[in-house]
């Protein structure tokens, strides 16, 4: 799939290791999410649009390049992908956010939309939708649709944990957009959660089970 990439990074393997394991508690927890969001925000965003800019230094004036203020928005979905936005404020400390509310039906394991909230102009903006879990791909894939009907044009996927589904579906269904995964586990059980996976992300990111 041309536009999925796995980073399987050392360091991020590193981190991984020890965010799975149920003895990290939250504060180590949500701390690991944001180092882990911060490798990959590098990575992912090698290709942010640059702009000159005339700089004085101690010797001289020279022409250097910056990202454009006002450019990036970052698009938690609702509620783990929050753990992901201040990993990515440490690279673009001035994007914007926004916030799209997503939750799965227990029984049907759709994905169904609650909120949405969205920064003006955002359709001029190179979006980075941040969700930690990457499992059925179902609400990405909803997420996406929604960006995408308010007019957002240039999106990125960024999730910690991903399983083969997840991948597969949002691949398919929105191929112009780039996808970026720490790692790919094994497959989803029978409740739809990710194995060997970390968990509820959102419990262990707030403390809420």
């Amino acid at each position: 799939m041309k536009n999925v990439f796995i980073f399987n990074h050392p360091l991020i393997n590193h981190k991984i290791a020890i965010l799975r394991d149920k003895n990290t508690g939250m504060k180590e927890f949500r701390e690991l999410i944001e180092e882990i969001t911060t490798i990959m925000t590098y990575e992912s965003m090698r290709d942010v649009p640059l702009v000159p800019v005339q700089v004085e230094t101690p010797l001289e004036v020279t022409t250097q390049y910056r990202v454009p203020e006002e450019s990036i928005a970052i698009v938690p979905i609702l509620r783990a992908g929050l753990g992901m936005v201040n990993g990515v404020h440490r690279v673009f400390p001035t994007a914007r956010v926004g916030h799209i509310g997503m939750y799965r039906d227990e029984e049907t394991l759709q994905p169904r939309e609650y909120y949405c909230k969205l920064p003006e102009g955002i359709e001029d903006k190179m979006v980075l939708l941040v969700d930690p879990m990457l499992a059925t791909g179902g609400s990405a894939c909803d997420a996406l649709a929604a960006l995408k009907k308010r007019g957002c044009k240039n999106i990125k996927l960024m999730s910690i944990i991903a399983a083969p589904d997840g991948i597969e579906k949002v691949s398919r269904e929105h191929p112009d957009v780039s996808v970026y995964v720490a790692t790919e586990d094994r497959c989803l059980n029978e409740n739809g959660y990710i194995l060997p996976g970390l968990g509820d992300a959102g419990d262990r990111l707030f403390g809420t089970k």
